[in-house]
């Protein structure tokens, strides 16, 4: 029977190859994680990724992606995701809410004449101020960047809760850094929900100037008409080549407030504002804001695992194939006769195994009387064999699990540790506690109160000589 104390995995949801970006950012929230709080208990996950054919990072992905799950830093990913979504959804909403009022509070109500610059003022001033911050920021470290989506990433931080939910977004900040993701994506937000906002101010726009009558003028003190004509015309250049009309000459020095001009001449004045927003407020984001997600997209198409970084390196030596290891973790027993030939392992799923845990020299093993159709994996007498056991077991679990324990000996922590983690692979496990001969020393009871503890049933520790094997061959006994 497994023991309680095993930890049983369910594969993980996600795989590194289907969501690569939340793979990587488990393997960075574990990362941290593990920096800040220490390493995590890790030896059967290990132990199951080990058996994967696959490169370093890709196990390093599997590792964090099992931990994640077992140690619900998963839901905490999902709920933060969700947060950011939220807060997002608001901003644009914002946006949205102050691209109406922008349009409505540049032309006002109607009851007074509309000065075109203070207008078009009103409508890009803050646009185009904050465009060219972006386009100089590109002289600044991409952490130096700031703007909208700076402020969706502190208001989403602010929202982390707990420790562990602290080190969510940080994640998230360190994969974005490191994979040269982060401009592009606070970028992106930025250009979208000024898109958004502009969007917003073109459409109300264009229901406001065809439900009201609105009249322009343009008000100097200092500068000469001629100067309002060549700025319109400067400023009407590229949208008249897209297409927008542009006011000529005589309409523009008379639209000083000072006569009536007739209906056609505001048209054109409309049509000259819409053009601005379109040409000099529309476009520019949008065509930033779609090379923002490009540069994104294929920055983090190329996530990849550096196993170099600390956190990562540590790694290698444990999630990789181990190599053939000459040293044993316990003396040999001069009655012990070396062993020349490992037993094969190969195919141990669905089948009968037997096993003897640490057995002297003094006692035969394997049994001579072993029943045909069962497979025997050896005495576990160093850390390579149990290492070899374990990692084929972890492939599949044997039907039948026996171990072969010597009573004479004392159950110590680490031998009740290993029986417990090769219980977990095994649908039955039955203990069998060998003694010489009967009437010797032995510590059977102890034994026997010490694996009650560990969780297996009275039945399942055995003592007498043909009943072990007769379970092992049927199942009964």
């Amino acid at each position: 029977m497994p023991s309680p104390t095993s930890r049983d995995f369910a594969p993980p949801a996600d795989s590194p190859s289907q969501r690569p970006l939340r793979a990587h950012w488990l393997a960075e929230l574990v990362r941290l994680r593990e920096a800040h709080w220490g390493p995590l208990e890790d030896a059967e996950t290990v132990r199951r990724v080990r058996q994967m054919d696959a490169d370093l990072p890709t196990r390093i992905l599997a590792r964090a992606a099992l931990l994640a799950q077992r140690e619900n830093l998963s839901p905490l990913v999902d709920a933060w995701r969700r947060s950011a979504t939220g807060i997002l959804i608001a901003l644009f909403l914002l946006a949205l809410a102050s691209g109406v009022g922008a349009a409505l509070g540049a032309l006002g109500d109607g009851s007074r004449p509309v000065n075109v610059l203070w207008a078009l003022g009103a409508l890009l001033g803050l646009h185009a101020l904050t465009f060219l911050l972006w386009l100089a920021s590109f002289l600044l470290r991409p952490a130096a960047v700031t703007g909208l989506g700076r402020l969706w990433l502190w208001a989403t931080r602010k929202l982390a809760r707990g420790p562990d939910g602290a080190l969510v977004p940080q994640a998230f900040l360190n994969l974005l850094a490191r994979a040269g993701a982060l401009r592009g994506l606070f970028g992106s937000i930025s250009h979208l929900l000024w898109l958004t906002a502009l969007c917003a101010a073109l459409a109300t726009l264009l229901a406001v100037l065809s439900t009201a009558s609105y009249r322009f003028v343009w008000a100097t003190t200092l500068l000469a008409p001629d100067a309002f004509v060549r700025f319109t015309h400067a400023i009407g250049w590229l949208p008249a080549h897209l297409g927008f009309p542009m006011p000529d000459a005589a309409t523009v020095r008379a639209s000083d407030g000072s006569q009536t001009l007739p209906a056609g001449a505001q048209v054109q004045w409309s049509l000259w504002l819409i053009g601005t927003v379109v040409v000099y407020g529309i476009l520019p984001r949008l065509a930033a804001g779609a090379l923002c997600i490009a540069a994104t997209v294929r920055a983090l198409r190329g996530l990849r695992i550096d196993p170099s970084l600390a956190g990562f390196s540590t790694l290698r030596d444990r999630l990789e194939p181990p190599a053939l290891s000459t040293g044993i973790d316990r003396l040999v027993d001069p009655l012990h006769e070396p062993r020349l030939h490992a037993p094969s392992l190969d195919g141990l799923g669905g089948q009968p195994l037997l096993l003897g845990l640490e057995l002297p020299g003094d006692l035969a093993w394997p049994p001579a009387d072993l029943p045909a159709g069962i497979r025997q994996a050896g005495n576990l007498d160093t850390r390579e064999e149990r290492n070899r056991v374990l990692d084929a077991l972890a492939q599949a679990a044997a039907s039948r699990l026996l171990i072969a324990c010597d009573a004479r000996q004392t159950p110590d922590r680490g031998t009740l540790s290993l029986i417990a983690e090769l219980s977990a692979h095994a649908r039955q496990t039955r203990i069998w506690l060998i003694m010489p001969h009967a009437g010797a020393d032995t510590r059977a009871a102890l034994w026997r109160d010490r694996l009650l503890a560990l969780g297996l049933s009275a039945d399942a520790i055995m003592q007498a000589t043909a009943a072990p094997l007769a379970w092992l061959e049927s199942g009964h006994g």
